[in-house]
């Protein structure tokens, strides 16, 4: 073949791959996008929340009634990460090895696994196939162009990143970000699907550093599409940092162009977009983008439960926001973005509803506040207690008189201080300056 129009991998010619992905109908809430069209179905993100919520329920943190699992859920995912469409030998005999073992003391139901012997068979398949695949890079590399050899890369790491481990998944993809001429736009795609494979095996440290390693590449020169996928990418990265805030932007930019289909749904994108906003959002501007944000009106009845919460927080309806929070726990304990800080979370919303409620008064009894919130006296008291200790509320307790006092924070008092303070440091600094002159 002649090498004229394909010695150079500047132009972002989409890589063709030997793993098909089935296209299904377009989301109407999905922004077309080009380089998420080309992006590899593995691995499959929808796979890895499967496999989360079997190792939630084989470690007693969640039931099949509270996820809404069928009885048989470890067959369903230990039969889809054996079969064909995904054949990963090694992750099997590690959730074999490890969480089926637990699930079945747990939750009392037998699993039917595959054999040693055809998972050995499948092992030694893959190697062959693997094989096969690097010969036509080779053949690519003595006969074709540049784009050949970038596709034929690309076909091997997406066949790692499907069916083999995690570190032959990231050293395929190190070796196509190591081919020379290689645009910057393939670069950034094959670091992103990178961070998929390390996010997919639970990576995070190396997740984030390839974000935003992704990130500043496309700041340098990115295309928008890019850009714009890679916020959700950032966004994730920040949650499971506990970046709340900082998630919370990102996902609220991006809601109205989401495109990054291969990474999380819709739906979960939506969920991510309101929990992290309630938390960080102005009143005024939760009503706005969240309460009546067209996307999230779209898809309401699919998300209930977080949708009531936000709804019931804005409409000052106490005891229907910490029922709701109730109901709130399995979903974020079933997410495997949102799980490691469930706990966190659920402490967050609980200061928020308190504080909202007592910014309205200055004083109010123990008994009124307790009725507002559905609970009981002592358990308000104790919860006040705790995020009062912890500076989380600026209130005070009266126990004889069964009073809670809001002590409002005097602004012109803070800044009056703190212009004090760094008056104080920028003094000790001009005199440890002037000594220095002296000598």
């Amino acid at each position: 073949m002649a090498e004229d129009d394909t010695t150079s991998m500047e132009v972002d010619t989409p890589a063709t791959t030997t793993t098909t992905t089935k296209r299904t109908k377009a989301n109407p809430h999905v922004t077309p996008s080009a380089s998420a069209e080309t992006a590899s179905k593995h691995p499959d993100m929808e796979l890895a929340q499967k496999i989360h919520r079997l190792q939630m329920i084989s470690s007693s943190k969640l039931s099949h009634e509270e996820a809404s699992l069928p009885s048989n859920y470890a067959d369903i995912v230990m039969s889809e990460i054996g079969g064909p469409e995904v054949e990963n030998p090694s992750l099997y005999e590690h959730l074999k090895d490890t969480v089926v073992s637990a699930y079945v003391d747990n939750a009392g139901e037998e699993v039917t696994l595959l054999d040693d012997q055809t998972l050995t068979d499948m092992g030694i398949a893959h190697k062959k196939t693997l094989s096969e695949l690097e010969k036509k890079v080779e053949e690519a590399r003595e006969s074709a162009g540049d784009m050949e050899v970038l596709s034929a890369r690309f076909d091997v790491a997406r066949f790692a990143a499907k069916s083999l481990s995690k570190e032959e998944a990231l050293k395929a993809y190190e070796d196509i970000v190591a081919l020379p001429k290689l645009s910057s736009g393939k670069t950034i795609d094959a670091i992103m699907e990178s961070a998929r494979v390390a996010s997919f095996h639970g990576d995070t440290k190396t997740n984030t550093e390839l974000v935003d390693k992704a990130v500043k590449m496309a700041n340098d020169g990115g295309d928008w599409d890019r850009r714009n996928r890679l916020k959700v990418y950032n966004a994730i990265s920040k949650l499971l940092g506990r970046d709340v805030k900082a998630s919370a932007s990102l996902f609220i930019d991006c809601i109205a162009t989401f495109s990054c289909t291969e990474l999380c749904s819709y739906t979960d994108f939506i969920v991510y977009t309101i929990i992290t906003n309630i938390l960080h959002l102005p009143r005024t501007e939760i009503k706005e983008k969240i309460v009546d944000g067209p996307e999230i009106l779209s898809i309401v009845k699919d998300i209930p439960v977080v949708y009531k919460l936000v709804v019931a927080l804005y409409e000052c309806d106490y005891k229907t926001y910490l029922t709701t929070m109730v109901e709130l726990q399995p979903i974020l304990i079933a997410d495997r973005f949102l799980q490691p800080h469930s706990g966190y979370l659920m402490r967050e919303l609980h200061v928020l509803g308190y504080k909202q409620f007592l910014d309205s008064y200055k004083s109010v009894t123990l008994d009124s506040m307790a009725s507002s919130f559905g609970v009981g006296p002592s358990f308000l008291d104790l919860q006040l207690s705790r995020f009062i200790a912890a500076g989380r509320l600026t209130a005070k307790i009266d126990k004889f008189g069964g009073v809670v006092e809001t002590n409002r924070p005097d602004l012109k008092n803070a800044q009056y201080r703190d212009m004090i303070q760094h008056g104080d440091l920028l003094l000790n600094r001009i005199q440890k300056l002037a000594r220095v002159v002296d000598l």
